[in-house]
């Protein structure tokens, strides 16, 4: 629920909710990363009227928090403010930490009151409307990996089932065994996501040992389910500190194993509330293919969208459960984009690139913005991929390195008719500077090869 500045309203919820001590007030940097301030809980009429104000740059600071070195936004402007406006969210109850808070969503508008559209749900947002223009609804649901971890040692290690007192040691994708083993975990990540209005779905074990997915139901408001997926990640995150464990979104944080992925499935309704994709047929309609083509010409200059961090690159590898061509197909999943099968009325594409890693604003607004432009443009596909996609070697492929990544975003074009140009040149200087980081740095591996043998 959202709230209006009347103090009542808020003393209602938090004697629902209550008590609690403080309100964290936060924004999504263009990372996924929440950024923002601690508030006493009696200042909550300034957080929820519109009340505070943080830098604009502090979207576009790089992954370990650090200002960007020559940013527009920082010293070449002042390091402006911008407003910071409720999302509608609300307060978000926060009962996973000794001393339970609040965390209330933000997006930043300009001094004049408009949208800052570097902030990536406003750049989301932007998209939506232009769909709103059309008589169009996007229908959007996520589907997230992550794995459990034992918190204790400094690299990725199994955790220890609170079940059998022993280490996991074997894959066990879809077994009804491991889920039970963190029957207690799984349980309060179902009653926090009830408690913030996140509809999680079905969970499984997936292939990797202590990989899990839950799936999120879908909405016909975007931007909800990007944020029921930021919020997602917290919860999962925040309750397995609390039973000992620790969760992660890497892409991989097992070499050998699999990577984590954020599937983006999503639909169109008109304004009768028709699926557009839908016309009787297995193979979906002329709209279907004019968004699957927008897909596939933008997907290399949006890849940076879908794989954002040095690790990302090491998810898209052949015969990994990732996509590595541009490349679509019929209840083909080694292929990027896939096209369920399944009752007509239901017909929807699914969008496969994206790692667990990715922010999912940025992520549902390239997939959302790319299909727009093909069906502006009524762009025809190439023909579906049948069988494995990996071994198609005509296929375009999708970058796989993180530098060309960025540099296709800076130079693509359907990229510049999605996202702002202010956005655009925060997240490639931002993703510049993170990698000239990662290239300082020598590994242990690289120094223990090298040492004494060269």
């Amino acid at each position: 629920m959202s709230f209006d500045t009347e103090p009542s309203v808020f003393e209602a919820w938090l004697e629902q909710n209550g008590p609690i001590e403080s309100i964290q007030a936060v924004i999504c940097d263009l990372n996924g990363i929440m950024r923002g301030k601690r508030v006493p809980v009696e200042q909550a009429s300034k957080v929820l009227g519109g009340g505070i104000r943080m830098p604009l740059s502090i979207v576009g600071v790089d992954v370990w928090g650090e200002d960007i070195i020559g940013s527009e936004q920082v010293f070449a402007t002042g390091d402006r403010d911008g407003l910071c406006g409720v999302t509608g969210r609300g307060a978000l109850p926060v009962n996973w930490t000794s001393r339970p808070s609040a965390l209330v969503p933000l997006w930043l508008f300009v001094e004049e009151g408009k949208p800052f559209l570097a902030d990536p749900r406003q750049a989301l947002a932007a998209i939506i409307r232009e769909y709103r223009e059309l008589g169009l609804r996007p229908v959007v649901a996520t589907e997230l990996e992550f794995y459990l971890i034992d918190p204790e040692p400094d690299s990725a290690v199994p955790p220890i089932s609170p079940y059998t007192g022993k280490r996991l040691d074997s894959d066990a994708i879809l077994s009804i065994d491991e889920l039970d083993d963190f029957g207690e975990f799984f349980s309060d990540v179902y009653k926090e996501c009830a408690r913030q209005n996140v509809p999680a779905d079905a969970a499984i074990a997936e292939n990797g040992i202590g990989q899990f997915e839950i799936n999120l139901l879908h909405t016909d408001d975007p931007l909800k389910a990007a944020d029921d997926a930021i919020f997602f990640k917290r919860i999962v995150k925040g309750v397995a500190r609390k039973h000992g464990l620790a969760a992660t979104f890497m892409a991989k944080p097992y070499g050998t194993r699999s990577g984590n992925g954020m599937h983006i499935h999503f639909s169109l309704l008109d304004e009768e509330g028709n699926n557009v994709f839908d016309d009787g047929s297995d193979e979906g309609s002329s709209t279907l293919k004019y968004a699957v083509a927008g897909l596939l010409r933008g997907m290399a200059e949006t890849t940076l969208l879908f794989a954002p961090h040095f690790n990302s690159y090491r998810r898209l590898r052949p015969d990994t459960h990732a996509p590595t061509s541009v490349s679509w197909g019929y209840e083909n999943r080694t292929s990027a984009i896939r096209i369920p099968g399944g009752n007509p009325a239901a017909r929807r594409i699914e969008h496969r690139v994206a790692g667990a890693d990715a922010n999912p604003y940025l992520v549902v607004a390239a997939i959302l913005g790319a299909a727009l432009v093909g069906i502006r443009n009524k762009w025809k596909p190439p023909a579906p991929v049948a069988g494995r996609a990996y071994s198609t070697e005509k296929l375009p492929k999708i970058p796989a390195d993180w530098g060309q990544a960025v540099d296709a975003f800076e130079a693509g074009t359907i990229a510049a008719e999605i996202f702002d140009p202010v956005l655009r040149s925060m997240l490639i200087a931002c993703k510049r500077q993170e990698i000239a980081g990662f290239a300082e740095q020598v590994t242990d591996y690289e120094f223990s090869a090298y040492l004494e043998i060269v």
